[in-house]
């Protein structure tokens, strides 16, 4: 069954329009560059534009999802360091990994158990992103999938789960520095008010970020002995994931 499923993907693969071949190359191009935001700031696009290439938005006029341009896959290619051609190309070692992704999307089995990684800010070698006052770490759980159905039934894919280990006490009320923190790597933008993972330059922080317009996006703290402060255009801000969980640990 597995090995009709990979070659019918590839004769999919190629019975595949040059615009469905771009999208699908953008589409691995926005994973190995950490996601649509961050893609768009390295071609100087907007992330809508982006966005639009992505999903083949729908053209008003004929209906029909739009292209990309030849012009523009030649400016993907030589930002991202790719050979001349590439985003027109049908890459078999590309169809290869979907096809694994799938397979591995498939729902676990009863008894099987799903690794959820620490998140990986690169600060260990001392270069990264910088976790002030964190309290040692927590380097990932194992966790059955009746315990990952019942317990977050939100979240983009198991793939992109991970934990951060809390960290300063701006948050506290809502969990303590030491405590393990589920977050969502595969949201990597603002897409509306909620608690997320960031980093302002250098330093990482948890804050609730809060859209108000006349002001732009607000970092609340859950700790009312921080004042909320804005997050202003000319600052070096991403998005690194939402929490979508936390737990709040209680000394008995």
């Amino acid at each position: 069954m597995r090995m009709y499923f990979f070659s019918l993907m590839l004769f999919n693969d190629a019975m595949k329009t040059i615009d469905e071949i771009r999208r699908d190359n953008l589409a691995a191009i926005v994973a190995e560059r950490g996601g649509v935001t961050a893609l768009a700031e390295l071609l100087q696009k907007s992330v809508s534009q982006v966005s639009q290439w992505l999903n083949g938005s729908a053209n008003s006029g004929t209906g029909k999802a739009r292209g990309m341009r030849p012009s523009s896959c030649r400016e993907i290619e030589l930002a991202c360091k790719k050979p001349l051609g590439w985003m027109d190309a049908t890459h078999s070692m590309g169809a290869r990994e979907l096809v694994m992704h799938e397979l591995s999307s498939e729902p676990p089995r009863k008894g099987d158990e799903i690794g959820i990684p620490q998140y990986d800010t690169g600060g260990s070698m001392g270069s990264g992103v910088l976790l002030r006052d964190q309290p040692g770490e927590i380097n990932g759980w194992r966790v059955t999938p009746e315990w990952l159905q019942k317990n977050v039934r939100s979240h983009s894919g198991v793939n992109n789960l991970a934990i951060v280990t809390g960290f300063g006490d701006s948050m506290r009320g809502m969990f303590n520095p030491g405590d393990p923190l589920l977050v969502d790597r595969g949201i990597n933008s603002f897409d509306g008010d909620a608690v997320y993972f960031f980093r302002v330059g250098d330093e990482g922080f948890i804050k609730r970020l809060q859209k108000i317009p006349g002001e732009g996006i607000i970092a609340s703290s859950e700790n009312k002995a921080y004042r909320d402060w804005t997050i202003k255009p000319d600052m070096d801000f991403q998005v690194l994931a939402r929490v979508i969980k936390v737990w709040q640990s209680v000394d008995f």
